[in-house]
């Protein structure tokens, strides 16, 4: 069986005290507890036949609530997640705006498990700018990388 494939979206913004970078919290009941090596570049499975940076871009504002303002994105490539996921990955520049709250898209599923009860969550459930060690900290090992590429194509 093929491995699924996602595009993903990394935003950045200079602070006073360095690089940071946006990550997304996996909402619903598995990750309530979770933190360090769970948090994502905010992504989403490609559909048949789409533009990978056009998917991108879709998934950070499903999954996010917000549409960045950016003219210019930096590809970072592409990694392989642990369950074989393919996640090719775009930076840009920019901020959230001041006292923004995520609004994700929802999915559904059973919960409590085997209770036949139908109920839907946010597939994020909140999003955090973090400086770029404590992002390695929070963020999945699979995609450290990412923030490595980011690291070196903006020179710092």
């Amino acid at each position: 069986m093929p491995s699924k494939v996602s595009a993903g979206l990394l935003l950045y913004r200079d602070a006073a005290s360095g690089l940071e970078v946006l990550l997304a919290h996996p909402g619903g009941p598995f990750f309530v507890h979770k933190d360090a090596g769970h948090w994502t570049i905010p992504k989403g499975e490609i559909e048949p036949g789409a533009d990978l940076l056009e998917t991108a871009r879709r998934e950070f504002a499903e999954e996010i609530g917000f549409v960045p303002d950016a003219k210019s994105f930096l590809p970072l490539g592409s990694i392989q997640q642990k369950g074989g996921k393919i996640v090719h990955a775009w930076a840009c520049a920019g901020d959230l705006p001041t006292g923004f709250v995520v609004r994700s898209n929802l999915f559904s599923m059973e919960w409590p498990p085997g209770s036949g009860v139908i109920d839907q969550f946010p597939e994020v459930d909140r999003a955090e700018f973090f400086h770029l060690a404590e992002a390695r900290h929070r963020i999945k090992a699979a995609q450290i990388p990412l923030l490595d590429e980011l690291e070196r194509k903006l020179g710092r």
